[in-house]
C-alpha cells in the first residue's frame, strides 16, 4: 500500500499542475471563462453541461455558494467539448515547458501510468469524477497520454477520498478545517482556495473542537486518529489500479515518475498565480 501511493505522489505534480498553470488560465479565459469559472468548467466537463449542484457534490469541499456563482451560466458562453479541449492543449503545452517530452523514460512511466489506470476503470461504481474522465478518449501525445492517465488515477482516489469523508461524517468544509490543522498547507491557501468565508470557517473550528477532534487550532489525539484512519482508507480504496502492476512495477514507476514531478515543480507549475 505504502509503494502504491508513492507511485501516485510522485507523479500526481504531473496533473495537478494545470489547476496553476498560467497556460490554462489563458485558455479558459479565451472561451469567456474568467476568474473560478475555467476551474470548475474545465474539471467538470466530462459530465457535459454540469450543473452547479453536479459540481457541488462531486467536488465536495468548495463552497456552495461560489460554485454556483461560478458556474452560473458557464454553459452560455461555451461548450464542454470546447473546455474539455482548451483543458487539454493547455497540459500539453505547461507540460512541454516543462521539458517532460525530453525526460528519458517517458514510455516506461507512461506504459505503467496507463495500466493502472485502465485498471481502475474495472472498479467505476459509486466514483462519477473518474468515471466521467475514464469515458473520454486517450489522447494521441504521449505527453497528454500521460497526463490523462494520472488525471484518472488522481480522480479515482479523490473518489474514494469523498466516500471515506462521507462515511466519516467529515463535511467538506470540516475537511478542510481538519486538514488546516496538520500545519501541512496553510490556513489561508485553503481558506482562499475553497473560497469559505471566515465565520463559516470559525464556526467549523468549534464544532471539531465539541467533537474533540481539534485542540485549539491543532488535531487533538482523536483528530490525529480520524485523519489517519481516512488516509488509510483512502489509500486502500486506491489499491484496484495498482494491484495491476503489483509490488515490482509500484516499485518502478514510484522510482521512475520522481524526475517528472520534479520537473513540474522545478518549472514552477504548481505555484498559485
Amino acid at each position: 500500500m505504502k509503494t502504491a501511493r508513492a507511485a501516485w505522489r510522485r507523479l500526481e505534480p504531473v496533473h495537478a499542475m494545470i489547476y496553476f498553470a498560467p497556460e490554462a488560465k489563458r485558455r479558459y479565459a479565451e472561451l469567456g471563462l474568467g476568474g473560478r469559472a475555467g476551474y470548475f468548467a474545465s474539471r467538470s466537463a466530462a459530465f457535459g453541461e454540469a450543473s452547479p449542484e453536479l459540481v457541488i457534490s462531486t467536488f465536495y469541499n468548495f463552497n456552495p455558494d461560489v460554485v454556483r456563482r461560478s458556474v452560473a451560466g458557464t454553459w452560455d458562453v461555451t461548450t464542454p467539448q470546447r473546455v474539455l479541449d482548451a483543458r487539454y492543449a493547455a497540459a500539453g503545452e505547461a507540460l512541454r515547458r516543462a521539458g517532460i517530452h525530453e525526460l528519458p523514460h517517458l514510455d516506461d512511466v507512461l506504459a505503467l501510468a496507463r495500466r493502472a489506470a485502465e485498471a481502475a476503470c474495472d472498479h467505476a461504481q459509486g466514483r462519477p469524477l473518474f468515471a466521467a474522465h475514464a469515458a473520454l478518449p486517450w489522447p494521441e501525445e504521449p505527453v497528454l497520454r500521460l497526463w490523462h492517465a494520472q488525471t484518472l488515477l488522481r480522480e479515482f482516489r479523490g473518489d474514494g477520498h469523498v466516500a471515506c469523508l462521507l462515511s466519516e461524517g467529515v463535511g467538506g468544509l470540516e475537511a478542510l478545517v481538519l486538514h488546516a490543522a496538520t500545519g501541512e498547507v496553510p490556513v489561508d491557501f485553503l481558506k482562499a482556495s475553497r473560497a469559505w468565508p471566515e465565520d463559516r470557517w470559525a464556526a467549523t473550528v468549534e464544532r471539531l473542537r465539541e467533537r474533540n477532534l481539534l485542540d485549539g487550532d491543532l488535531l487533538s489525539a482523536e483528530g490525529v486518529r480520524l485523519r489517519a484512519h481516512i488516509e488509510d482508507r483512502t489509500d486502500r480504496l486506491a489499491l484496484p489500479a495498482y494491484t495491476a502492476l503489483g509490488d515490482a512495477d509500484c516499485d518502478r514507476l514510484a522510482e521512475l515518475a520522481s524526475p517528472f514531478g520534479r520537473a513540474v515543480v522545478g518549472a514552477g507549475l504548481l505555484n498559485p498565480g
